[in-house]
């Protein structure tokens, strides 16, 4: 039988598998309304996993499960990135790592979008979407991981505009709102980005958790 709609199963503590600071801000303000206590894999001195996969759920899985098995606790994960169409996808899984895994984040970040602008700078096509993907898994050896997915369509500009955000978002534009997605504050990316979709289509998943 169905469990009646409109708990949430109780979750006292929640482990986020993630190192990206730009990430856990977003994570934990819509994490917020669980009212759960949420700690992140940083602070329990647990190592980054391998994010060896072609996909993003499977890498998000990876993470999740490693985070669980070593703190004995549900953990969430997510792994995202963008997906420019007039380059069959890239930078996609390989996002965050696209111009190479040395330096600091601040400056692959920058590394990374002068790269994919400069790829892009011959094409007449620069529409593009992020994409993420969220896990849940109550402990290691979950068998039915609860799984959110989120799409964000704008369009890759070559000028960086805005503070705000992290990664792409100076270049990712939105027509729609005439914006970089590093122009929005805080609670207005949360509410259309990719990562936010995700994760709300997630806890709405955990409704019916069993």
């Amino acid at each position: 039988m169905r469990r009646g709609r409109g708990r949430m199963r109780p979750m006292r503590k929640l482990v986020i598998a993630s190192g990206n600071a730009g990430k856990l801000r977003e994570i934990q303000t819509i994490l917020g309304p669980l009212g759960c206590e949420v700690l992140t894999q940083a602070a329990l001195g647990i190592a980054e996993a391998e994010e060896p996969h072609f996909t993003f759920i499977e890498n998000a899985l990876a993470k999740a499960r490693h985070v669980a098995q070593i703190a004995g606790l549900p953990a969430l994960a997510d792994d995202s990135g963008v997906c420019a169409v007039a380059l069959g996808g890239e930078p996609g899984v390989h996002s965050a790592r696209y111009a190479g895994n040395s330096a600091s984040r601040e400056e692959r970040d920058a590394r990374n979008n002068d790269k994919l602008v400069t790829a892009l700078a011959a094409c007449t096509d620069h529409r593009a979407y992020y994409y993420c993907a969220m896990v849940l898994v109550r402990h290691a050896a979950d068998p039915q991981p609860l799984i959110g997915e989120g799409y964000w369509w704008g369009e890759i500009r070559a000028e960086a505009r805005g503070r705000n955000g992290f990664g792409y978002d100076p270049h990712f534009f939105l027509p729609e709102l005439g914006k970089t997605a590093a122009e929005l504050d805080p609670e207005q990316k949360n509410r259309l980005s990719h990562r936010g979709r995700a994760l709300r289509q997630l806890v709405e998943k955990l409704r019916d958790f069993p």
